[in-house]
């Protein structure tokens, strides 16, 4: 007897649906993985086994029996346990053990040895797959559950353990058969801007209004932004205190960012409503940044999408993480190629880099003196080519402050809340600005030579 359950996973940041096809016959007792299944699949017979066993379900397996399950395509390498679900049950409906109709449903999940479902990683990217593709309904963790809710019109049931899917989907109705249970469909996820606090506030950071002025003009526009100045002017404060001017996502993009970081598997429970900050150690390598992999993952300029990338002590960066940022920052997107194909991932970010003047930092200070001879000079200044500082939008010198300045504690600039209000504002006005023509730019920083023409005309 055959059957067959739809299942999913993600490739990239884009999900593919899997059919999940059982077959039962006689034989020499085997239980056979095919469809290009990595070890994680391969292994995925021995979880089921047991959670079959301690979930005191009927085994299919008794006798001399041997199943087949196949996973289509056959052509697309499947990764990851989170096939697990879907194989357990289409192997118990081919063995006659459960009957259910697994039209417009999507089985999720990983199985541990006692029956409990483990979350898995992308759920979000492949809930709005399904949908596109007529899915009705969506079976997957409970903890899985909320991150799923988020795409409306398609039901969503969470579960904690193979039992209870069971006795939700299972139509067959005699004495062997567990007593049918119902669960509730998941309510919608309502995206909840909670007001978060972050450790430095500009009302913090003594001086330095030139630089606060340029980050605002930065923040509003999205423009790329880079601070150059002696060490302990507080550039890496300034930078750290930009997440509290940003506006919060819109929906859009909380389900794209959300989507990043689910299949990234650094989602935690929290949505991500505020937009990420990522801030890679100089040391980071070019893999690290770029994303790829053995397994293609997104990299930090993907993880900072809709968000800020902190790049301190930029010239110490590798030469190649450098010049790495070269298309991203052009066209907002990363191809990433390797031998396993070539995966496209989004990378909208705003770029905020500090550096050095000189490499002892001391150049132009004019409380210490210069040590660097010339030809050090030169090669710190190569570092950066010609072509990623025609990226940067706005360069922005950040000199030392005055003792009696930094002591005074009366002293106290705008609050973050403050600039934030304004950066809300002027970004509204550029959403609308653009909604008619073009709504995937959103702020000025996005603009092409066509808009640029029409908004902004030079003489």
């Amino acid at each position: 007897m055959t059957s067959k359950v739809y299942s999913a996973q993600v490739n990239g940041l884009r999900a593919t649906i899997i059919e999940v096809e059982a077959d039962i016959g006689k034989g020499i007792r085997s239980f056979t993985i095919v469809g290009l299944p990595d070890k994680a699949v391969e292994e995925a017979k021995d979880r089921i086994a047991s959670a079959t066993k301690n979930s005191k379900i009927k085994s299919p397996l008794q006798g001399n029996k041997k199943i087949v399950v196949s996973l289509a395509p056959a052509d697309i390498k499947k990764e990851g346990p989170i096939f697990d679900l879907a194989i357990s049950l289409a192997h118990l409906t081919a063995g006659g053990i459960i009957f259910f109709n697994p039209d417009g449903k999507i089985f999720l999940g990983e199985l541990a040895l006692n029956g409990d479902l483990r979350p898995v990683k992308g759920v979000l990217a492949i809930v709005r797959e399904a949908k596109s593709k007529g899915f009705k309904e969506i079976y997957l963790p409970a903890e899985n559950a909320r991150e799923a809710a988020l795409i409306k019109d398609i039901g969503v049931y969470g579960f904690k353990n193979l039992r209870e899917v069971i006795q939700h989907v299972n139509e067959k109705n005699d004495e062997e058969s567990l007593p049918q249970k119902k669960a509730k469909r998941q309510p919608e996820t309502k995206i909840e801007y909670r007001k978060k606090s972050f450790n430095l506030d500009f009302k913090d950071i003594k001086g330095q209004e030139t630089a606060k002025r340029g980050l605002e003009i930065a923040a509003a526009g999205g423009h790329n932004i880079a601070m150059s100045g002696p060490p302990g002017t507080g550039k890496t404060m300034l930078a750290k205190a930009i997440p509290g001017i940003l506006p919060e996502l819109d929906f859009d993009d909380v389900l794209e960012v959300t989507a990043i970081y689910s299949v990234a598997g650094t989602l935690n429970d929290d949505l991500i409503t505020v937009p990420p900050f990522r801030s890679p150690h100089h040391t980071s390598s070019y893999v690290s940044l770029v994303g790829g992999g053995t397994f293609p993952k997104p990299g930090e300029i993907t993880m900072a999408h809709r968000g800020v990338l902190f790049l301190d002590e930029f010239p110490e960066f590798d030469k190649k993480v450098i010049e790495s940022l070269r298309q991203p920052l052009e066209d907002k997107i990363i191809n990433v190629s390797r031998a396993r194909g070539t995966i496209r991932f989004p990378a909208s970010f705003m770029l905020v880099m500090s550096m050095n003047p000189c490499p002892c930092g001391n150049k132009g200070s004019g409380i210490k003196e210069c040590v660097c001879t010339h030809g050090a000079l030169l090669n710190y200044q190569r570092k950066i080519s010609g072509p990623i500082m025609d990226r940067i939008d706005i360069w922005v010198e950040v000199p030392q402050v005055d003792y009696a300045k930094l002591s005074d504690e009366n002293l106290s600039g705008e609050s973050s809340e403050e600039v934030k209000n304004r950066v809300t504002r002027v970004r509204k006005l550029q959403t609308e600005r653009f909604a008619k023509e073009n709504p995937e730019i959103k702020t000025n920083g996005e603009m092409g030579v066509r808009e640029l023409k029409k908004y902004a005309p030079l003489s």
